[in-house]
């Protein structure tokens, strides 16, 4: 190198986001880092852009920088590479060279195909039907290097079924506590890919370690304890998997739907009934849905028509009906049966245009609750658009039939809810946060209202308003038991509510609080920026965003939680007939028992969860449209 006196570190950069970031090596010109890292590529054309610069108090100089040809490596081969440094702006001839040893590893999970194959086994594999459920729980991790910061998690993939983990902060033993389930299809044959993560700022991820689990060999309704080493150094990660066989989902034609096969019907109500409340609780019930036709649907083709088909989505369950080339009216005819895991969950069915090998174009969805469910009544209901929040051209046809245990029901609603599929990353909304800080100011408003209400009692504002009050105050605290607090709060709260008619927030107000609170954010950020040196605007910039997303998501949990007010309701009834200290008593003797009862019990908040069970405004929303109760011709 050029340089004579400098600090060398080196950057490895994929598709122009870095991915590692090497140690800094100071005032040496020939510096040795002896740093080891993994990372999935999911192309073979992929080219890894290696950078090299000089570390600075103010801006960090240029050195040099080549390139890793992915498809050059030879697989399962660990070889030297010399590269040399080239800098395009430079005058010097020789800006140096880097060594590296790289080693390429197959692995069926990541390599990207062809997209006409990947595109078919996904539609194959995602709508197909299952014979079982694999229960994965993500226990701990053991030994792992403190030394890192930033956070560490755990991707899954099973076929096409992904899932990511929650993120914890890095530490010796980390404590996830997470179940995650997998459908087990027909001819199903490939491995559980597991790979952890550590991610260091927005951009950059090291992994520690993947390892494949053979889930072909588990034994039906067994727990099997997993204990994985990871790379060398980096500790071990133990998980805990069952499989538990599932026969309620099938696919046939209209005229043999098994809910009117009387031998199977009977057999299913049987299953489900209180006697046999004690069997089984991880199946709750048994759903029927017949899907005869779809109208007037949006066209897409060049011809006037569609090729429409429908996907029917319970949680993670999928199935799909076939496509009906060239028609606007496709009349499917199919009758789809669901185990259902939750009675709270919500069935859409979303129909598309198939296009060949490319994406198929969305043409509306319906979302269902499973609670509102009127067993045997042909429906016809209006599709919407993709966030259920406007209308899509076009009708579909249904009749649905569920049929549930209400004691697993129950049992299922003060557990966590499942787990989705991995997703695209939520990106920042302005529009979400301004309804977000809007929906908790308006909740908030009625609070202060109600409080100001009081307080103008107190302060004899209206004579008759303050004798009333005090005269309520008297009789209430002289009868007063404790269930009528939440209905006490739940009358004023709920007055306030609707008569509290705050303006809605405009455009420029919801930028202005936008604007401010990134001007806070960024403000402090600015003078750790005075502090350290050590970040670059960008990533400032970054950390920004992420700080904002967090506080989306933060208000719409508040506010989802301030409008189920119907909880109140089911606090004040049960109150009403349990003694508090026999409620508190239950409560103890689960939480000190449960670690007793199963050592690998996932800690979860049951009355967090049971609240969770009831519908915010948003949800209502999304679901309340439309409904025409019409025969099926």
């Amino acid at each position: 190198m050029k340089v004579w006196d400098c600090d060398p570190y080196v950057k490895f950069k994929l598709e122009g986001k870095t991915f590692y970031k090497s140690k800094v090596v100071h005032k040496n010109l020939n510096p040795k880092w002896s740093e080891s890292f993994s990372f999935p590529l999911q192309d073979w054309e992929q080219v890894v852009d290696v950078r090299v610069y000089d570390k600075d108090r103010t801006t960090d100089e240029f050195m040099g920088s080549s390139t890793i040809v992915i498809k050059n490596l030879e697989l399962d081969k660990t070889s030297e590479m010399v590269l040399s440094l080239e800098d395009p702006s430079s005058l010097e001839d020789d800006m140096g060279v880097i060594v590296i040893d790289t080693c390429l590893t197959f692995r069926d999970a990541t390599i990207k195909r062809p997209v006409k194959r990947l595109m078919c086994s996904n539609r194959k594999r995602l709508y197909q039907l299952w014979s079982g459920v694999f229960g994965i729980t993500l226990l701990e991790g053991q030994d792992m290097p403190e030394y890192s910061q930033g956070d560490i998690y755990v991707r899954y993939r099973l076929g096409e079924q992904k899932y990511k983990s929650k993120n914890l902060r890095i530490q010796a033993n980390p404590r996830w506590r997470e179940k995650f389930d997998f459908n087990k299809y027909e001819n199903w044959l490939e491995p559980l890919n597991v790979e952890v993560f550590v991610k260091r700022g927005r951009k950059s991820e090291e992994s520690w370690g993947m390892f494949e689990v053979d889930l072909s060999k588990l034994p039906v309704n067994t727990q099997q304890l997993y204990t994985q080493a990871l790379d060398p150094g980096k500790g071990r990660l133990i998980l805990l998997a069952t499989f538990n066989p599932c026969s309620d989902v099938s696919i046939s034609d209209i005229n043999k739907p098994p809910l009117e096969q009387p031998d199977e019907r009977d057999q299913i109500l049987e299953k489900y009934s209180l006697k046999n409340s004690h069997k089984g609780v991880r199946e709750v019930g048994f759903l029927q849905v017949k899907v005869f036709n779809a109208t007037d649907l949006t066209s897409t083709d060049l011809n006037g028509k569609s090729d429409p088909f429908c996907v029917l989505e319970l949680g993670n369950s999928r199935l799909q009906t076939h496509t009906i080339y060239k028609t606007l009216n496709p009349e499917w005819n199919k009758v789809f049966t669901f185990p259902v895991k939750d009675i709270h969950d919500v069935l859409e069915l979303k129909v598309f245009d198939e296009d060949g090998d490319k994406a198929p174009d969305f043409l509306g969805r319906v979302a269902i609750p499973l609670l509102s469910v009127q067993n045997g009544q042909p429906v016809t209901r209006g599709l919407k658009n993709e966030n259920l929040r406007g209308p899509a051209k076009g009708t579909i046809s249904l009749v649905m039939e569920v049929h549930y245990n209400p004691v697993r029901a129950g049992i299922k609603t003060f557990k966590p809810k499942e787990e989705k599929f991995m997703e695209v990353n939520r990106k920042f909304s302005k529009k979400v946060l301004a309804q977000n800080i809007y929906r908790v100011r308006k909740i908030t408003l009625a609070v202060l209202h109600t409080l100001q209400y009081i307080k103008s009692c107190f302060q004899w504002e209206s004579t008759q308003r303050s004798i009333i009050a005090f005269l309520t105050f008297m009789v209430m605290v002289w009868t007063w038991e404790l269930f009528m607090m939440p209905i006490f709060l739940l009358l004023l709260i709920g007055w306030n509510y609707f008569q509290v008619t705050p303006g809605r927030v405009s455009s420029n107000q919801d930028l202005v609080s936008v604007s401010s609170y990134c001007t806070v954010l960024y403000t402090e950020l600015e003078e750790d920026e005075k502090e350290s040196g050590k970040k670059g605007l960008m990533e400032k910039i970054h950390m920004v965003q992420e700080i904002i997303i967090t506080v989306q998501n933060i208000l719409d949990e508040i506010a989802c939680i301030g409008e189920r007010q119907w909880v109140y309701n089911a606090l004040a009834t049960a109150l009403y007939y349990i003694p508090l200290r026999y409620i508190i008593f239950i409560w103890g003797i689960n939480k000190f028992t449960k670690k007793l009862r199963n050592p690998y019990a996932i800690d979860n908040n049951e009355i967090l969860d049971f609240i969770k069970r009831v519908p915010s405004d948003v949800q209502k929303v999304r679901v309340q449209f439309s409904i025409q109760t019409e025969g099926i011709p």
